[in-house]
């Protein structure tokens, strides 16, 4: 079977448009903005955004969808899987119901801490460690079950976030991983070399470009995470410091045959007055461009 081309695998995220699932995040765009700038961009399918974005019942989320000429990819689901006390399954149970009536082949997990927001974060022991690496296996054999491939996003202000923490994930379990070049970097992880070292592990890729002179303030504990993202941490593909050609590049060269979201995570203060003022969807047009030199 051939892989089909890079051009044809690129997909969007609502979180582009500033749509986030953090309370007080920004300015939350509707639905049917976010959808009908996706589709007169050109782009072909996205994720689903946060709970409450598109419509929870399965079919109407679908048909949404599908009026925006959009396919599923899958979405983001951040969930407490370190908590011997709680079972996550049945909560990503119910993501998967929307998941697979829309035809999406993605589950991206995000081991979240059980507290708002990405800027601060409690530390794992041992405990801890061992529930997370067990539920994150146990919760990719049950969406394989139903259809749906599950990745562990390594995620800013997650359980899951620095590069010792990453490390772990790919010793102590079997779960592959969603790339996400921006938070990887942030959190002290080479994106490239990573893609270089564990390629078979990586089964979707969330693309970021991003300010490395600001994700060092970040790391540094200078800056917090939400200021960075207001401040512009994350720059159109081609703009900011991350090899994108080059992680593509290797990549393909793997054999890999997920998608390529593009993911640049912003902060609305206000509603954009169109795409003339520097809104966000004049930045994904940017990365759309650049992607597409690139195939």
């Amino acid at each position: 079977m051939t892989t089909p081309a890079v051009r044809d695998r690129i997909a969007a995220a609502p979180i582009s448009w500033g749509v986030c699932e953090v309370p007080g995040w920004g300015h939350q765009l509707a639905p049917e903005q976010v959808l009908r700038e996706m589709r007169d961009l050109g782009v072909a399918a996205t994720e689903f955004g946060p709970e409450g974005f598109l419509p929870d019942e399965p079919i109407a989320k679908a048909s949404l969808l599908a009026a925006y000429q959009l396919k599923s990819v899958g979405g983001f689901v951040p969930t407490v899987l370190h908590d011997p006390g709680h079972d996550p399954l049945p909560e990503v149970d119910r993501a998967l119901d929307g998941f697979v009536a829309a035809g999406a082949g993605v589950l991206v997990l995000a081991a979240a801490t059980g507290q708002q927001g990405y800027d601060t974060r409690p530390t794992l022991d041992e405990t801890g460690w061992k529930t997370l690496l067990g539920n994150a296996d146990r919760l990719a054999r049950h969406a394989e079950d139903r259809g749906v491939r599950a990745t562990l996003h390594p995620h800013v202000g997650t359980m899951i976030e620095n590069h010792a923490e990453v490390r772990r994930v790919l010793d102590g379990s079997d779960v592959p991983l969603c790339l996400d070049t921006g938070h990887l970097l942030i959190g002290g992880t080479d994106p490239a070399e990573l893609t270089r070292e564990a390629a078979d592990r990586i089964a979707h890729t969330h693309l970021k470009d991003v300010d490395a002179g600001l994700a060092g303030r970040v790391q540094a504990r200078e800056v917090a995470y939400t200021d960075a993202v207001r401040d512009g941490v994350y720059q159109p593909l081609g703009q900011g410091d991350i090899d994108i050609a080059g992680i593509i590049a290797a990549l393909e060269d793997s054999g890999y045959t997920g998608w390529y979201v593009m993911e640049q995570d912003t902060i609305l203060a206000e509603p954009p007055a169109g795409d003339d003022d520097g809104g966000p969807a004049q930045d994904v047009r940017a990365s759309i461009e650049y992607l597409r030199g690139l195939a």
